[in-house]
C-alpha cells in the first residue's frame, strides 16, 4: 500500500483534458415548468390508456373513523344521539380501505356541507399494521 502523500497527481480544475471524456457544466437552473407539466401529461395519457380496461371494474372503498367493542344489548340500546366511543382522538389520521384492504391513511375534510377524505399516506404492503 503507498502513502497518498508520495503520489504526484494533478490538481483537478474542473477542466476535462483532451485525452477523456468532457464532463458538462452543472448548472443550478430550475426545469422548464411548462416542459416538465408536458411530460407528466404524456406519462398520466399512457397510464390512462393502459388501465382503460379496468375503469368500470367497482371497488368498495371504506374509511375507517376508529373501531370499539360493544355488547349487544348496549347496541339495541342505542337511539339518534347516543354517542359511541372510539379508539381514535380527534385529529387522528383514519385508515382507508380498498375491497378490505388497507391502502391509506387520511384525514377527514369537509367539502361544501359534506364529509370527505383526503389521503396523506400511502400505505405499502409491508407497512400495514
Amino acid at each position: 500500500m503507498t502513502d497518498d502523500s508520495d503520489l504526484d497527481l494533478p490538481e483537478f480544475d474542473g477542466q476535462a483534458d483532451g485525452g477523456g471524456a468532457d464532463v458538462p457544466a452543472t448548472t443550478d437552473a430550475a426545469p422548464d415548468p411548462a416542459a416538465l407539466a408536458a411530460t407528466l401529461a404524456d406519462e398520466d395519457e399512457k397510464t390512462a390508456v393502459d388501465l382503460a380496461p379496468v375503469f368500470d371494474v367497482p371497488v368498495n372503498v371504506s374509511a375507517v373513523l376508529g373501531k370499539t367493542q360493544i355488547e349487544l344489548n348496549s347496541l339495541l340500546k342505542l337511539k339518534a344521539g347516543s354517542v359511541v366511543e372510539l379508539e381514535r382522538k380527534v385529529g387522528e389520521a383514519i385508515d382507508i380501505y380498498v375491497n378490505d384492504r388497507l391502502v391509506a391513511r387520511g384525514e377527514i375534510v369537509v367539502v361544501e356541507d359534506r364529509l370527505g377524505v383526503t389521503m396523506t399516506e400511502i400505505i405499502k404492503d409491508g407497512d400495514a399494521v
